[in-house]
């Protein structure tokens, strides 16, 4: 479905007539084509992330379940998948080659405190480290009474509770569009962060967890100056590529 996404793309068509043609939600469409274009495939690309619990086989059993019927919930997914022999659930490997979560902020004053998140991320979960780590560290960073949060369009982020929340705690939160990396200068600290903990060479979960504190506390305040200051730059490369990849 994704190469034939790319054809009638190729062909001259448009979001709008892909989505209606191949009876795809646009989002999905979108997706589908700025991935084409940054990466030149429509594959799975290997991730740095968290690794996945699931074999490829329960991959495939969740695919055929939701072909068979799109309308398929995420509740009834997760029930069907429990009924699967345990066989395929991939253990989380915990030392020599572990993983951690962590959230952190940053502004042009410098790095603000990272949190290492524990356990499944929700809405909940999301809202508790807003809670502890959000106004302190705008007090840490000394920003003015107009500071605004930056945050991308996960659903925990944007969920129904979280807005609210964030309502009701008056943390002003600013537009973002969905699929825009290039946009994001946080990106560019992960990707300082991941390099310099990587060649500590952590040994076990706890060592990785302390080094990402140590190292994220080490950025340079100017570092992170130099990204916010390169923000206009951003936006019109960004404009310049049609929402496409940038150098960025």
């Amino acid at each position: 479905m994704r190469k034939k996404v790319i054809e009638v793309y190729q062909s001259g068509k448009g979001y709008k007539a892909i989505s209606k043609a191949l009876g795809l939600p646009q989002t999905t469409v979108r997706a589908i084509i700025y991935k084409w274009r940054k990466h030149g495939t429509v594959e799975n690309l290997p991730r740095s992330g968290r690794p996945t619990k699931i074999t490829p086989r329960a991959q495939r059993q969740l695919i055929q379940e939701v072909t068979k019927d799109p309308t398929t919930t995420s509740k009834e997914l997760q029930a069907s998948l429990a009924s699967v022999k345990k066989k395929i659930i991939t253990p989380t490997v915990k030392y020599g080659g572990g993983s951690v979560m962590v959230w952190g902020c940053s502004a042009a004053s410098g790095p603000g405190r990272l949190a290492v998140i524990n356990g499944t991320m929700n809405s909940a979960v999301y809202q508790k480290i807003l809670k502890e780590n959000v106004r302190p560290s705008v007090c840490d960073l000394e920003l003015k009474r107009t500071w605004v949060l930056q945050q991308d369009n996960d659903p925990k982020h944007t969920s129904k509770s979280t807005s609210e929340w964030l309502k009701k705690n008056k943390m002003k939160t600013l537009e973002w569009p969905s699929q825009s990396p290039d946009l994001n200068p946080i990106e560019m600290l992960w990707h300082d962060l991941k390099k310099v903990v990587h060649a500590r060479k952590p040994s076990n979960v706890a060592e990785l967890q302390q080094f990402c504190k140590d190292e994220w506390a080490k950025i340079p305040p100017q570092r992170c100056n130099r990204l916010i200051a390169s923000y206009g730059k951003r936006l019109i490369a960004v404009v310049a590529a049609k929402g496409g990849p940038s150098s960025y």
